[in-house]
């Protein structure tokens, strides 16, 4: 059980800020190229932190539970999407999950492109301590990485204000993106959603996602001298 890899084309959206350290590209095509979002950008001086504010791009946190048959194990995970802000597609994806049994949580993410792959990312809830996580792998729009933590770091997010999440660019340069936790308590100790549900909002969202590529796409040919895309 996973993040839906259908938000990895959204992800792809900030890798312009990831590769400059400017602010997010307004005009990308929502479904990326199947080739590396861009070459490597030019070494430069390292800079001060970029802070990156992101707001929720879906309504409410979504707790999905399921049966892992191979392990034989019950599995939820309670996951949101967030965005520059709330009327534009998401640019990361946080899901926390929890196995029935295990003392052992999972926080993973799914990252943008272009960032730098070791050391990692780190995380920390509010000013507490700060915790470190590893890429597991990496799509041509996306990339997942994940943490192991264990109960007390839940029960801090439950009742913490924001999560913030520290990754480096290609230049080294390290971008602070901070994801509100408004909500995530109520859902992570909440019933899990209904499976219609939730089957409904996954097509609502690869609609939503498809109707705004043939807009941008007709937005990118109507510009003079753009070809026809084919």
């Amino acid at each position: 059980m996973s993040l839906s890899t259908k938000r990895l084309g959204a992800a792809a959206l900030a890798a312009s800020l990831l590769l400059s350290g400017a602010t997010f590209a307004q005009q990308k095509p929502a479904t990326p190229p199947a080739a590396p979002a861009a070459p490597a950008a030019p070494a430069q001086a390292p800079q001060g932190p970029l802070r990156v504010e992101l707001q929720p791009s879906q309504g409410e946190w979504t707790k999905v539970c399921g049966r892992d048959q191979a392990a034989g194990k019950d599995i939820c995970y309670t996951t949101r999407d967030f965005g520059q802000a709330a009327d534009q597609p998401p640019v990361l994806a946080l899901a926390v999950y929890d196995v029935k049994g295990d003392d052992q949580r999972i926080v993973r993410l799914l990252l943008p492109v272009a960032l730098m792959l070791r050391p990692g990312f780190r995380f920390s809830v509010d000013k507490g301590a700060t915790q470190e996580g590893s890429f597991e792998i990496c799509f041509p729009n996306g990339c997942f990485a994940e943490s192991k933590v264990k109960g007390p770091t839940i029960d801090q997010m439950k009742k913490g204000t924001s999560l913030n999440v520290m990754v480096k660019n290609q230049a080294s340069n390290e971008v602070n993106f901070v994801l509100p936790l408004a909500g995530f308590a109520k859902a992570f100790d909440g019933a899990p959603i209904d499976p219609k549900v939730l089957e409904e909002q996954q097509k609502q969202l690869e609609q939503e996602l498809q109707k705004r590529a043939e807009e941008q796409r007709k937005a990118i040919e109507a510009q003079p001298g753009a070809a026809p895309a084919k």
